[in-house]
């Protein structure tokens, strides 16, 4: 679990290819300071396992579902991409839950300066629009982000000085694709919806409350 609260900017470092999968090398410093093999890290928002780490690099497997699900068969070596370790229990929660697990890709459609800000459109799968709320939060290459904006195929979200800084984000151009996960709560309370033929009971709201919170 990740909180969208980018702790470095990394640098691909090696791609090594298979044939649906590949090995991807990820030149850091801070966030392997007390890294462990098996250790979980959030690259551009997937959720990716530890599988080899040095003084200034790390390796996780891509597989092929990750591949799929994300804009990663558009990295190169030389890529800079959001990194961020997994919620530790004594960690803040500065953004929002994240789980690391991509729903799909969005494309940057405009980029608009308002001042100190930058005003991203996205445009994605209609699919995943049900999740999407305005004011709500989304995770854009693993970047807690709120939707300030929901227009048929497209949201807008708002980058502040601050975050263009500390993330990848403000080096997109229009046409660059990214990463995208709905907050997973929505998806959590459809569930408990649809159950068929069934009420929600005082038991599945406590559910919900602590999937809010994360307790």
């Amino acid at each position: 679990m990740f909180t969208g609260i980018i702790e470095e900017i990394g640098k691909v470092e090696n791609i090594i290819k298979n044939t649906h999968s590949f090995k991807l090398i990820v030149k850091c410093k801070k966030v392997i300071q007390d890294v462990s093999v098996g250790d979980s890290i959030a690259v551009n928002g997937a959720c990716l396992t530890v599988t080899e780490f040095g003084e200034n690099s790390f390796s996780a497997d891509v597989t092929s579902e990750t591949m799929r699900r994300t804009a990663f068969s558009l990295l190169q070596i030389g890529t800079e991409v959001n990194l961020e370790r997994a919620l530790s229990f004594n960690g803040r929660l500065g953004g929002h839950i994240v789980l690391g697990h991509v729903d799909c890709c969005g494309k940057i459609i405009s980029e608009r300066k308002d001042e100190n800000a930058v005003h991203i459109k996205i445009e994605t799968e209609e699919k995943w629009f049900k999740y999407i709320i305005e004011k709500g939060s989304i995770a854009v290459d693993g970047i807690s982000l709120t939707i300030s904006e929901k227009r048929g195929k497209t949201f807008i979200v708002t980058i502040i000085p601050h975050t263009g800084i500390k993330t990848t984000l403000l080096n997109k151009k229009v046409g660059d694709m990214v990463n995208l996960e709905c907050d997973y709560l929505g998806k959590f309370v459809e569930q408990l919806i649809n159950k068929s033929n069934e009420k929600l009971t005082m038991k599945d709201l406590e559910l919900v409350r602590g999937k809010r919170y994360g307790i």
